[in-house]
């Protein structure tokens, strides 16, 4: 399992499935040898988080986070261009890229929608997978810092892949 799978998962909305396998997400965290320690300590916080809230409060708190805040949106084209036109050709720009590489997106779900993006990015090389978020990363850091503000577990998970971005804009 990648950290792109991982947080994909984690960002997704909570669901029993995933509540009860975070302590198995925790012990993988520990174990894995190719996670960056900073990057480890941020998506274990997340877990614990996670963790010890009950799932129909982490719901809850999902829902406010993410679907009730449009500052706090999982769909990176919205920060891009609110309900304005230019927002549907960039999501067909989108799926025809998935699309180019085998993949189809899931029903019902926008190809910007961040967990998508992370799944996607799981299975490229790392390096491809950092490119390709690093096209997102001003998105990401304005989603990041919006999450930040509002006090939310979930910012660090968010700057660890903003930093995956950024650190193949640095090496490019």
């Amino acid at each position: 399992m990648q950290l792109y799978t991982v947080i994909a998962r984690l960002l997704d909305y909570p669901d029993e499935l995933l509540h009860g396998h975070l302590g198995a997400l925790q012990e993988w965290l520990h174990d894995e040898p190719d996670i960056a320690a900073e990057d480890r300590a941020a998506v274990s916080e997340l877990v614990a988080w996670m963790s010890s809230q009950p799932l129909l409060a982490l719901q809850g708190h999902y829902v406010q986070t993410f679907d009730m805040t449009p500052e706090h949106s999982l769909h990176l084209t919205h920060h891009l261009f609110g309900d304005d036109r230019g927002r549907g050709p960039a999501l067909v720009d989108l799926s025809e890229h998935y699309k180019g590489a085998g993949l189809e997106a899931v029903a019902g779900e926008l190809p910007d929608y961040l967990p998508l993006v992370l799944e996607y990015c799981s299975t490229l090389e790392p390096f491809a997978a950092r490119v390709f978020l690093g096209d997102a990363a001003k998105v990401i850091r304005v989603l990041a810092a919006n999450l930040e503000r509002a006090g939310s577990p979930y910012a660090p998970v968010l700057r660890v892949i903003e930093k995956h971005g950024h650190l193949a804009r640095t090496a490019a």
